[in-house]
């Protein structure tokens, strides 16, 4: 419960940093008037979506699935839940050719991370397995 309420602080604040990053940005290329009912709901959409992708990944830390359960699992949630999010707040217009688009991208940005983070931490544990032969 420690680690999850953790894991949520650390994504609300993200998510609260990357909308004031964006609202800069938009703000530095000229836009002086922001809507105040966008900013909102994109303001809490973004602290949510910070939330979200911060807490799915404790999944990976139940020990009784195996590796490709916790992917699934992981997948299955961080999925729906960021649809569901970008296509009501309209991140992602409502058109098909825009959700497969973006449901390539984010399943590209997926397997890339992912990848990454596997390689990372098989490196790490064959590291931990010579130190062990050395002692």
């Amino acid at each position: 419960m420690k680690r999850f309420l953790f894991q949520s602080f650390i994504g609300i604040l993200f998510g609260a940093f990357m909308m004031v990053l964006i609202t800069n940005i938009i703000y530095l290329n000229g836009s002086t008037l922001l809507d105040g009912e966008l900013f909102l709901k994109n303001s809490l959409a973004c602290i949510f979506c910070g939330w979200f992708f911060a807490v799915t990944p404790l999944i990976f830390e139940i020990k009784s699935l195996k590796l490709v359960q916790q992917t699934a699992l992981h997948f299955i949630s961080a999925v729906i839940l960021f649809f569901i999010l970008s296509l009501n707040v309209g991140w992602i217009p409502f058109n098909l050719t825009s959700i497969l688009l973006f449901a390539g991208l984010f399943l590209f940005i997926y397997v890339g991370i992912w990848i990454g983070f596997y390689l990372y931490f098989r490196n790490e544990a064959k590291k931990l397995n010579d130190d062990l032969m050395n002692i």
